[in-house]
């Protein structure tokens, strides 16, 4: 009898062996195609190598993983086919959900970083839908910001704040905050949008707005995909100038040229006559540099030279502003800026203007772009750097990185320019300095070769800890980190929101891995029955 018993009890233990073996092989298991491919999209589903190896690149390209992370690249038809992806994602094994715009990213950040799918954004979803009484446009959330702008104008209408780029995604930039020489008057795009949907990394589909889910679509407005992925946008408008007066002028001196900036954004509040409609600026460290970039401003013929302008430490300093008009009223548009430039501080010989129509304004990094591929220049590394600095350690900054650092060399453009922080809702999930007046400082450099890749890395690497060890209180724009510690401190007192609504609406975190802010589900985590 007791054999008996002892015999029955070596079964259930191997009958119990076994079960716990099956279990750990089913919850190990990676995500297959089958359940990725069968899941009855409308669009697209690809599993070709060079298709997995192109949307592994970003602007950056800093990076691939290729077809190592991504399984598949859905290009989805509807919204219906978001919401299939992301659904399936949950189910087990999971798999990540990466959404991609246009691919402009710098460390990675649309890559999945974990197996998983890309879905293209940009692809087979119809046009902007203009609501002219109501002023304001719905937009889907691959669409490029330079489709919604001819969208409106077809209308007299456009947006209000603007990036620099306008070949970006709607939901790639109000997923960071959307900046450009307009944030000043008008705040960062994610303070001009009414609406959102948004599809949850639980696969739920939520329209939230100021009334109605609030807490969503504050922490989605900068919130770097974490939360939910934007398929709608509906976005503020107002009538659209015809032509654009567009004025650069020098300094030699970093006090006067910060001094009048900020000056400059002071007057946000004030009637249009009266101030400039865009305010920015860059740093010329590089004699070549302030006769090459971006425009036509300087003659070739009689090219600007460092030297003859006395410069402090072999460094310029060029203020860009902009005015507005309409042709009716072309004649006191001269009369305005003349009054607004002889409150500034200049060098008086410095003067360069150019007019044009108000699109081919906004649309003016596109040309330099066409140029640049047309050479072979635009598909190489991009090791960018971009920073939010405090008005009042702005100062520092220069003497440390722009006449210390930088040694008077540079792989291309350095914008610097100041915003106004009650521009900036402090409900998002945007980090701005804690000052009333803050400045963009963004290193949009390139590199040919790896050598110089490794220099210009090397170099950001400086500049951020010349920023830590002199306590500067410097936070990253399009932020990149490697450690949880690093993101933590990086959302300072918004990190325990932050990582309260990640559980809420992405509580598997399957949304945004590249991101490298939360540590993906695996396989072999351990189900509860609230997974079930």
């Amino acid at each position: 009898m007791e054999a008996m018993k002892n015999k029955l009890l070596v079964i259930i233990l191997l009958s119990f062996a076994i079960c716990c073996l099956v279990l750990t092989v089913a919850l190990t298991v990676e995500p297959t195609l089958t359940e990725i491919l069968h899941i009855g999209l409308e669009g697209e589903v690809s599993v070709e190598a060079s298709e997995l190896e192109a949307v592994s690149f970003d602007f950056g390209r800093l990076s691939s993983r290729g077809e190592k992370t991504t399984l598949a690249v859905v290009r989805p038809a509807s919204l219906d086919d978001v919401v299939k992806v992301v659904k399936a994602a949950n189910k087990w094994p999971p798999f990540a959900v990466s959404a991609r715009g246009h691919g402009h990213s710098i460390n990675g950040q649309a890559d999945t970083r974990m197996k998983g799918v890309v879905v293209e954004m940009g692809k087979g979803i119809k046009g902007p839908k203009v609501w002219e009484k109501e002023m304001y446009v719905d937009v889907w959330g691959g669409e490029l910001w330079i489709d919604v702008l001819k969208a409106t104008m077809e209308y007299g209408l456009a947006p209000m704040s603007w990036t620099d780029y306008l070949y970006l995604s709607v939901g790639g930039t109000l997923s960071n905050a959307g900046i450009s020489g307009q944030t000043f008057n008008y705040g960062p795009q994610i303070s001009n949008v009414f609406e959102l949907d948004v599809v949850t990394g639980k696969g739920e589909v939520m329209t939230c707005s100021e009334e109605r889910n609030s807490d969503l679509f504050h922490a989605v407005l900068g919130g770097l995909g974490q939360f939910g992925i934007i398929t709608r946008a509906r976005i503020a408008l107002q009538p659209a100038p015809q032509r654009v007066r567009w004025i650069r002028v020098l300094y030699s001196n970093f006090s006067t040229f910060s001094k009048d900036q900020e000056f400059l954004i002071s007057l946000h509040g004030k009637p249009a006559s009266q101030r400039f409609d865009y305010v920015e600026g860059f740093v010329i460290v590089d004699e070549g540099l302030i006769n090459n970039w971006r425009s036509s401003f300087f003659s070739p013929s009689n090219p600007v030279k460092i030297s003859s302008l006395n410069a402090d430490g072999g460094v310029l300093y060029c203020l860009e502003i902009t005015k507005n008009y309409h042709q009716g009223n072309a004649d006191s548009v001269d009369e305005e800026i003349q009054g607004l430039l002889k409150k500034l501080d200049f060098i008086p010989t410095s003067v360069f203007t150019t007019d044009v129509p108000y699109v081919d304004f906004l649309n003016r990094v596109h040309k330099a772009e066409l140029k640049l591929r047309s050479k072979g220049l635009w598909e190489i590394s991009h090791p960018w750097l971009n920073l939010f600095v405090p008005k009042s350690r702005i100062e520092d900054f220069d003497k440390g990185v722009f006449k210390g650092i930088l040694e008077n060399k540079t792989s291309g453009p350095i914008l610097i320019y100041p915003m106004n922080k009650n521009k900036w809702d402090h409900r998002s999930s945007v980090v701005t300095p804690d000052e009333e007046v803050f400045y963009l400082v963004a290193f949009l450099r390139s590199a040919l070769d790896a050598e110089t890749l490794e220099y210009l890395t090397n170099e950001n690497r400086q500049i951020m800890r010349f920023c830590h060890d002199s306590e500067m209180k410097v936070k990253q724009y399009l932020p990149h980190y490697t450690t949880l510690q690093d993101w933590m401190d990086h959302f300072g007192d918004k990190w325990t929101q932050f990582n309260a609504m990640k559980m809420q609406f992405d509580p598997r975190r399957i949304l945004a891995t590249g991101q490298r802010i939360f540590d993906f589900v695996q396989p072999s985590t351990v189900i509860t029955k609230d997974d079930m």
